[in-house]
C-alpha cells in the first residue's frame, strides 16, 4: 500500500517536471549557450570575483542562480547581468550571503 503511494504521490510530481522531458535531464543546446553566456559577463564583473561562487543553469530560456556571495548589492548584481544575456527569459535569484567571511 505504501508504495503504491508513494509511486502516485512521484508520478504527480514528476508530471509537474514535463519541461525536462524536452530534452532529458541534460540542458538543451539553446539553454547551454544561455548559460554559457550568463558565466562570460558574469566572469566579466570585477564585483563578482572569486571568492563568489556563482553556479548557473538554464532550463528552457530560464536562469538560476545558485551560490554564495559577499554583499546584497553583489546578489543584485548577478541577477542584473544574468538578465542582459541573450536568449534569457528569466532569472530566478536564488543566490545566498555567506556569512562565514
Amino acid at each position: 500500500m505504501r508504495a503504491t503511494a508513494l509511486c502516485i504521490c512521484l508520478a504527480a510530481a514528476l508530471a509537474g517536471c514535463a519541461p525536462f522531458g524536452k530534452c532529458g535531464l541534460r540542458e538543451c543546446p539553446a539553454d547551454g549557450k544561455i548559460s554559457a553566456g550568463v558565466r562570460t559577463l558574469l566572469a566579466q564583473s570585477p564585483s563578482l570575483g572569486a571568492p563568489n561562487l556563482i553556479s548557473v543553469q538554464t532550463i528552457h530560456g530560464v536562469v538560476y542562480l545558485r551560490g554564495l556571495v559577499s554583499t546584497p548589492y553583489q546578489i543584485a548584481e548577478a541577477g542584473s547581468i544574468a538578465e542582459r544575456a541573450a536568449g534569457v527569459t528569466n532569472v530566478q535569484n536564488m543566490l545566498s550571503i555567506d556569512n562565514s567571511r
